[in-house]
């Protein structure tokens, strides 16, 4: 009888865990590492470029770089820290954040620093993705996780004579921490979210302060203050009370989206407001008055921006730079400015979402070549056609309105998710449909069409051609549902063995066939 019973019980599932290549040790990734070891999922390797972790928060070092976002939205949910001092912290604070999280939680061994991937292919007949580094090593993987981010490959303006400036320059996530503005005449490029924190810091020590403004920005004020001692220990003693904080400041940026669409006018008169308090120049205001609606571009959050602006040493020039010469930059109108040093607050390359890395998937099929009319993924992770391989803050997952930790930590709860499924079913490979991809993409770009992102201006949301690429133009809330569990009929699943040939292992191609 028992005998008869072991006989009908199904075969325990006795596969190994897939291995799994993550790629950068910022955010996106230490997050998926956490979650893969909450999944009792330890054969990952996390592959850092640098020397350190920390993302977009080790690259940018410039003065006054801190987070918009107010930290009980800018950590993990599953840790909360009630010891901060503020409410927008800096980047420091930030990276010693995720420094200590990567050590909680026994990650350290699972980096390899110095490892910058250049190139990942996908093998069919085995389900495994072989990974070059930049070193010369190579590696495999079941799958590939990839949390390069959005914001850390600099991005130089196409000026000429750029290279001839007999001054110093630099790009503000380059910052040249040896150079004495003390006094100097600089010039700022650009008045994106960098420069709006470094500015302020520039014009306290500068002579002179430049900023060439292509388009001006909608820059409201920041409710930032110190935590009182005892708010800390409240949060010690009781920490659910981080969460409730955490929910007020997460329904209020979907309210913020809410705004963006219904009453963009409340945010120009909020904005105009701060700028009439602190700038008297008619002129300059109306250099720094933007001529497109709030949300357009990023919104941004600033407290000494405005006081920065009504400084008399500090001038707007919205004249085109036709070129920069050996003493400084000559505008359209031929006019020299001459100045010390040029600083480049000119943003990021985020249209290329891996960079310069080369992935190849099924039948030598190029990642980049796919995405040359824009990128596009569906939940901003997944490529038909590229098995196994999963993006982090990918295509339309950029935020304008809440806290990118968000979307991140429903990523890797999905991709977490996707590699218990390749265990349990003992899978080769799992590839998203291509009918599905066409779905997705259509109900993004049908979603971001009707949004303020497309509403006219120019931003580094969208290319050239006027597709939005990287921004998720809904409640955030809504993409929480879409991700919270795969739908795994959204994928062609290829098991590892084929039953029908006596257990022999099967290349997808004869999985097909079988099917």
């Amino acid at each position: 009888m028992a005998l008869a019973e072991a006989a009908r019980a199904p075969a325990r599932n006795t596969a190994p865990s897939p291995s799994v290549a993550i790629i950068g040790a910022g955010v996106s990734g230490i997050c998926t590492g956490v979650k893969l070891k909450e999944a009792g999922i330890e054969d990952f390797t996390i592959y850092e470029k640098a020397s350190e972790i920390g993302g977009t928060w080790r690259e940018n070092t410039y003065p006054g770089c801190s987070c918009d976002v107010p930290l009980h939205m800018y950590q993990f949910s599953f840790d909360m820290r009630p010891d901060w001092s503020a409410k927008f912290v800096g980047a420091q604070d930030i990276k010693k954040y995720l420094e200590s999280v990567v050590d909680k939680y026994g990650l350290r061994d699972h980096i390899r620093f110095n490892s910058e991937i250049t190139e990942a292919n996908f093998e069919e007949r085995t389900g495994l993705w072989h990974i070059a580094c930049a070193d010369g090593s190579r590696h495999t993987a079941n799958m590939v996780a990839a949390g390069t981010g959005q914001l850390h490959r600099p991005i130089w303006p196409d000026i000429q004579g750029r290279e001839t400036f007999q001054g110093t320059s630099w790009h503000s996530a380059e910052w040249n921490h040896g150079y004495d503005l003390k006094g100097k005449r600089v010039a700022v490029i650009g008045n994106g979210a960098s420069a709006i924190q470094f500015v302020p810091e520039v014009a306290k020590e500068a002579g002179e302060v430049t900023i060439f403004q292509r388009s001006a920005s909608w820059v409201l004020p920041r409710p930032q203050r110190e935590f009182y001692s005892w708010e800390r220990a409240l949060y010690r003693a009781m920490p659910w009370l981080m969460n409730i904080q955490r929910w007020k400041i997460y329904w209020f940026g979907e309210l913020l989206f809410r705004a963006f669409h219904h009453s963009g006018d409340k945010i120009k008169e909020m904005a105009n407001e701060e700028m009439e308090l602190y700038v008297d120049d008619p002129v300059k205001r109306q250099k720094l008055t933007p001529d497109y609606e709030p949300g357009c571009k990023r919104v941004l959050f600033a407290n000494d921006w405005w006081p920065a602006m009504g400084e008399d040493h500090v001038d707007v020039v919205t004249e085109a730079i036709a070129e920069i010469e050996l003493q400084g930059i000559r505008t359209n109108d031929g006019k020299l400015h001459e100045f010390d040093a040029i600083i480049y607050g000119t943003g990021f390359d985020t249209m290329h979402f891996l960079g310069p890395m080369n992935v190849t998937g099924l039948a030598g099929r190029a990642l980049q070549k796919e995405w040359q009319t824009g990128a596009e993924a569906v939940y901003g992770m997944t490529v038909n056609g590229f098995p196994n391989f999963f993006l982090l803050y990918g295509p339309n997952t950029n935020l304008g309105h809440n806290s990118i930790i968000f979307m991140i930590e429903c990523q890797a709860n999905y991709i977490r998710q996707c590699a218990e499924k390749l265990k349990e079913d003992d899978l080769l490979y799992m590839d998203v449909k291509q009918d599905v991809q066409a779905v997705w993409n259509e109900r993004m770009q049908h979603d971001n069409a009707n949004s303020v992102y497309a509403s006219g201006c120019t931003s580094w949301y969208k290319t050239e051609s006027g597709k939005v690429t990287n921004n998720w133009a809904n409640y955030t809330f809504k993409y929480w549902w879409h991700t919270r569990r795969p739908d795994f009929a959204e994928y062609t699943l290829r098991p590892r063995r084929d039953r029908s040939e006596g257990g022999m292992e099967a290349s997808g191609a004869e999985a097909a066939a079988a099917q």
